[in-house]
């Protein structure tokens, strides 16, 4: 009995704490309350359409004005897309404050979240950095002929993160950004003409002017060479086997595959029209027959141990007949003295 009373104060106190409960929420005034937030709702609503809008239209007229002004196309794109970003995080905030969200906590929070995240996806914004360098500095545009990373291909794209590549057999490649900028860029369309440097050889025994000519006709030959720079012919090296000439021309970029392949070509037909070689690499060997030699030497040595060998044989047999001799000689002493002993006893 004396228990149940002990804890009748805390069976007692739940219920007084939900009526006080109840009775805050009946003092609320709810439709004031549904009126005060519906409006912020409404309004906050009203403010992210429009600030969305606002964005994508920022966006949008940003693009045109620097495509009217001949802007790079890939600097147009991306320009438009971070407008539209800080757009959107600006229409955010805007938001939260329309509803009466702190945000200035709200921001030191995003901040802190920021730092957190930021050194968990350096790598990443790595890459973001350098895309940005890429598109300021500019070092090629879509379209451009470029080497990159130790590979070739036409820039389609230059993303946030990544630069498109498109291979000639016609490949997509996806860079990295920071690979990029971490290595050396070669734009070979940078330019509006190119120099071919188109080595071939000629043999010791031909005239280097004649074949300077003739390279010299070749490139003069050809409307896609350009008078202006002039072309001509230079000798880079002395060869194992042939005397190395260049002949280096001058076209315009986009001919400069097709005219150093027709180049090509036609140098081969003219050398061979003015009897002219081109040696490939070859080495003379020298072969010396010793044979004859050889084989004397071989008779000579032979002859020398057989000799050795039979004086040998006649030596042995000389003493074999010297050893029988003197056994023979020393038998019949013996017979003798045996025969002489033998008389007086008789």
């Amino acid at each position: 009995m004396l228990a149940s009373l002990s804890a009748l104060p805390l069976l007692t106190q739940p219920i007084a704490t939900s009526g006080r409960l109840l009775d805050k929420l009946h003092q609320i005034d709810w439709p004031e309350l549904a009126a005060e937030w519906g409006l912020k709702l409404v309004g906050a609503s009203a403010v992210l359409v429009v600030g969305m809008w606002l964005a994508k239209r920022l966006s949008s007229g940003l693009s045109k004005l620097l495509t009217r002004f001949e802007v790079d196309s890939i600097l147009t794109v991306f320009l438009g897309t971070i407008a539209r970003a800080i757009g959107l995080i600006v229409i955010f905030i805007a938001v939260l404050d329309f509803i009466g969200v702190p945000t200035t906590s709200l921001l030191a929070v995003i901040g802190a979240a920021g730092l957190g995240i930021g050194l968990a996806l350096k790598d990443s914004l790595s890459n973001i950095a350098s895309g940005v360098m890429l598109i300021v500095l500019r070092p090629f545009r879509a379209g451009d002929n470029v080497q990159v990373a130790s590979l070739n291909g036409v820039v389609e794209q230059v993303r946030i993160f990544q630069t498109v590549l498109r291979t000639f057999d016609n490949r997509s490649i996806v860079l990295p950004n920071s690979l990029i900028t971490s290595a050396p860029i070669t734009n070979f369309t940078a330019h509006s003409q190119r120099r071919i440097d188109m080595p071939i050889g000629i043999g010791y025994d031909d005239d280097i002017g004649h074949a300077r000519k003739a390279l010299l006709a070749v490139a003069a030959a050809n409307r896609k060479v350009l008078e202006d720079p002039a072309s001509d012919v230079i000798v880079s090296e002395l060869g194992e086997s042939s005397v190395n000439l260049i002949l280096r021309a001058w076209v315009k970029t986009p001919d400069y595959a097709q005219t150093k392949s027709d180049l090509t070509e036609a140098a081969r037909v003219a050398f061979a029209d003015e009897e002219l070689s081109i040696p490939f690499p070859q080495r003379d060997l020298h072969v010396y027959h010793h044979d004859e030699e050889s084989r004397r030497r071989s008779a000579a040595i032979t002859t020398d141990n057989e000799g050795r060998q039979s004086r040998s044989e006649d030596s042995d047999g000389k003493n074999g007949e010297n050893v029988t001799a003197r056994s023979e000689k020393s038998r019949l002493e013996r017979m003798q003295d045996n025969a002489g002993g033998g008389n007086p006893d008789s």
